[in-house]
Formats: C-alpha cells, sequence, structure tokens
C-alpha cells in the first residue's frame, strides 16, 4: 500500500485518522501499532513474520547489552546485533545480485549457469534496518537509554507513515514523543499536517507522474537509437521526477507524522538548488546523508585523517551508499560516480565553484543529471550508451518514441518543476510552513487559507489518481 493508492486515500487513512484521533491519549499508541501492522502486512503479509521476529531479537539484544555491566559484553551484543540486521538485508537484497554475478562469471569459464530460486525482496527492508542499526548503535554510545516497552519499540521501528521510504527517524529524534504527544496534538498541527501531506501528494501525482510517463518511454528504447534531444529530454524529465516522487513521498510521511503527533526530520532541501555535489548531498535524502555521515564516515575516521585516506572514506561512504539504493553495476557506478565528484571538489573543485557564484549551481546539476542515467538506466552498457547519445554522438537512425505524442501538458509540468527547483518555491513554501503555521497559533485567515489550499490539491491529486493508470514509485523497492 503506498500513499497515492486510492485504498489508502480513500479507505485506511480516514478511517485511520477517525479512530486515532477519537480514542483517549493511552490508546493512540496501540492504535497507531494495529494500524501500522496492517498497512505492511496489506503488502508484504508474507514477510510480517520475519519482521517481527527481527524485532523481538533486537530488543532482547539491547536490553542485555543495557544490563552488561562490562563494556567489552555490551560490544558482543552490539556486534550480534549488526551481524543479524545486515544479514538479513545481505541475505534478501543481494543474494541475487551476487548469485548472477557468480553464475556469470562460471558460464565465461565453460561452467553451466548456477540455478536457485530467486530470492523475493521485503518492503521497505532497508529503512527497517537502518532505523534498527541505529537504535542499537546509539544505544551502546549512551546517546539514548533503551525503551523498557517492546510495544513502543516495535512502534519506532513499525510506525506507518515512514515505514516504506523514510525519513531514516533516529530514536532520540522522537524517543519521547513515542510516550507523549500531547504537546503537539493541536489542531494547529493537524491542520499544518495535511497541508503537508497534500502538498507531498501533488508533487507525485501532478508532478512525477506526468514526468515519469515520459522518462519511461525514452529509456525504454536502445540507447543506440537516441537523438541528442531525445536522451536529453529522457534525462530531465527522470531528474524531477525522482525529486518529486521521492520529495513528495517525504513530505507525505511529515505531514501524516504531524497529523499524528510526530515530527519527523526533513529530508530534502532543494537539492538541485546546491552549488556543488557536497552541498547536494548536503540537501538529497538527508536523513540518509546523516545516517552515512555517523555510522559510517566518521567511525571511519571522517575528516581526522591524512588526504589521500579522508578520499578513500569518501569513496567508500559513497560505493557503500550507491550499493544501498540497488543491488545492480548500475547503482554501485552511481556511487562511485558521486564518490570521484566529491573527491575532485576537495581536491581543486570547490574553489573554483567558489569563483562562479551561484553560477556554479549549472555544473553541479548537470553533474546530477548525467547521475541520474546511472541510476535509472537498466544495465551499465545502456547507462554509458545513453551518456554518449546525451555528449552529442549521432546515431544512425533515431528511435520513435512509442505511444502518444508528447502533450503540452508534459512541457507545463517540466517548465514548472525546473522553477520549483531553481526558484526554491517548494522549499520556501514548506519551510514557511514549518515556521509560521506550527510554531505560532494560526490565526482565521491562515487556517482558512491552509485548509482551502489542501482541499483543492487533495481532489486534483485524487482526480488525477482515478483517472490513471500510470502511478509508479520510485523508491517502493528500496
Amino acid at each position: 500500500m503506498v500513499f497515492s493508492s486510492t485504498l489508502f486515500l480513500f479507505y485506511f487513512l480516514p478511517v485511520f485518522l477517525l479512530v486515532y484521533w477519537l480514542v483517549p491519549t493511552r490508546a493512540k499508541n496501540p492504535v497507531a501499532l494495529v494500524a501500522s501492522l496492517l498497512f505492511y502486512a496489506w503488502g508484504g503479509l508474507n514477510f510480517l513474520a520475519l519482521f517481527l521476529g527481527s524485532v523481538v531479537v533486537n530488543f532482547l539484544l539491547i536490553r542485555f547489552m543495557d544490563a552488561a555491566e562490562a563494556r567489552w559484553q555490551q560490544r558482543i551484543f552490539l556486534i550480534i546485533s549488526i551481524l543479524l540486521n545486515v544479514g538479513m538485508l545481505v541475505y534478501f537484497k543481494y543474494a541475487n545480485f551476487f548469485l548472477d554475478n557468480a553464475s556469470a562469471v562460471r558460464s565465461y569459464f565453460g561452467g553451466p549457469p548456477l540455478t536457485w530460486e530467486k530470492v523475493v525482496l521485503p518492503i521497505g527492508i532497508s529503512f527497517f534496518t537502518f532505523e534498527k542499526l541505529t537504535y542499537t548503535i546509539d544505544v551502546y554510545r549512551g546517546v539514548n537509554k533503551p525503551l523498557r516497552s517492546f510495544w513502543d519499540f516495535l512502534l519506532y521501528i513499525m510506525l506507518f507513515p515512514k515505514m516504506i521510504a523514510g525519513p531514516i527517524v533516529r530514536f532520540h529524534e522522537i524517543a519521547g514523543q513515542l510516550t507523549d504527544r500531547r504537546a503537539f496534538d493541536t489542531v494547529d498541527e493537524k491542520l499544518a499536517g495535511l497541508f503537508r501531506f497534500a502538498v507531498g501528494l501533488g508533487k507525485k501525482v501532478l508532478l512525477a507522474n506526468v514526468l515519469g510517463e515520459q522518462a519511461d518511454r525514452v529509456f525504454s528504447l536502445d540507447p543506440a537509437g537516441l537523438a541528442m534531444s531525445q536522451a536529453w529530454l529522457g534525462a530531465l524529465a527522470y531528474t524531477f521526477q525522482i525529486y518529486f516522487d521521492f520529495s513528495g513521498y517525504s513530505d507525505m510521511a511529515l505531514g501524516l507524522g504531524r497529523l499524528m503527533g510526530f515530527q519527523f526530520p526533513e529530508n530534502f532541501n532543494s537539492p538541485y538548488a546546491a552549488r556543488s555535489i557536497s552541498e547536494f548531498w548536503q540537501r538529497w535524502h538527508i536523513t540518509l546523508g546523516r545516517w552515512m555521515r555517523d555510522y559510517l564516515y566518521i567511525p571511519l575516521g571522517g575528516n581526522r585523517v591524512r588526504p589521500s585516506r579522508l578520499y578513500v572514506n569518501l569513496w567508500t561512504v559513497f560505493l557503500l551508499s550507491g550499493f544501498w539504493h540497488g543491488a545492480a553495476w548500475t547503482f554501485i557506478a552511481w556511487g562511485a560516480y558521486h564518490g570521484l565528484w566529491l573527491v575532485l571538489e576537495r581536491l581543486f573543485l570547490l574553489r573554483v565553484y567558489r569563483r562562479l557564484g551561484a553560477l556554479s549551481i549549472v555544473p553541479t546539476f548537470l553533474i546530477t543529471v548525467a547521475g541520474w542515467v546511472l541510476f535509472r538506466a537498466e544495465t551499465l552498457p545502456k547507462a554509458l550508451a545513453y551518456l554518449g547519445r546525451m555528449a552529442g554522438r549521432w546515431p544512425q537512425s533515431v528511435a520513435m518514441l512509442s505511444g502518444k505524442p508528447i502533450d503540452n501538458r508534459f512541457w507545463l509540468v517540466l517548465g514548472l518543476c525546473a522553477c520549483f527547483a531553481f526558484m526554491n518555491a517548494v522549499g520556501t513554501l514548506e519551510r514557511r510552513n514549518l515556521r509560521l503555521y506550527a510554531a505560532h497559533p494560526l490565526s482565521l485567515g491562515r487556517a482558512v487559507g491552509l485548509g482551502i489550499a489542501s482541499v483543492v490539491l487533495l481532489v486534483l491529486s485524487a482526480g488525477a489518481i482515478v483517472s490513471s493508470t500510470f502511478n509508479p514509485f520510485i523508491y517502493f523497492r528500496f
């Protein structure tokens, strides 16, 4: 079940919110937990028992770790927890990748290919794993004390607004809210949450889906037959699709959280307005970037090492970040690609960008667009061929786009997305929502304005969902 489906919008969400708001405070956590389990079971019933079992084991290991007196004993429980969580992620997400490549190598040397039953990827396993690791490591570091209630721990891991695609919420960020959310249980917060959800749904359905349909048409073609203009059209469509799709989903998650009294961390901050790749990663998927920094980059030595080691650390982090996104060579190449640019910026590019000032947005954006081709292409050879067409290599014969011709709606949406991305219109709107509509009591005029805007966006988005069969979700597989 995804937030932009008719099932969620017209049935699950209204019923859940009605019950959640009507029950007394002590019953809100049980209602949220039951709803979260139902939400996950709808799309991943076969894996529900597995996830519940892993949560039980993690809870017990963390309790044992907290009770252990010697530091070496605590470290043993920490290592066991990390190995179990990472091992489950590696098996489900990467077993097919490793076996496919082993089979290809074996066939290359004349042996018979390997045969096995494909491993099915559980929904949301990457985000589950990161949050369980976060909780365990933070308890070990003394950042927070472990929860005494297993049900509160299960709610933290399974909470449905952030369950499938984040944001990655570290335990200490909502530890107090798991037991007491009365400070955020106000009409103003609910209205602000509704507006944030409506903005995210609009970004996903009214913008990303329109661009995604065109991007799919272009990337489905053989790159050898693409004209330069076609290649750039597909790359730009996908560049804005993935941003408005993923940031829209994050907006919906934050809005749902506020409707329930939770304050989740921000996940995007106008990344295409960045003036370097380093800044891009401070603005894109912010919670993942912070996770990689705090739990991987800093433990590797961070900036406190000699330059050569620092560059190795950067590459290691982004190679793993790329591999985390997907079990394919294209994702590994995408991570290595961004790691390369980060190293080059450390060496000399940042000085060049500072001289360019605001114009440095242009090369940063072009670098990002090229990277998204690696992310989107089905195979590495196709990605390289596609990038060659973008660079101007003319095909022998130009491929024809299948389906209906490009209509004016696509060009309108592409233009709006470019304006929103580079003029920070959406980001500014979201920050104003956070600053004005949540931090202070709403005036009657603002409340009416937010309500009308929310209703309009919800109606338009619902109409688009009902009238279209094209409603992909890019990050669903992660």
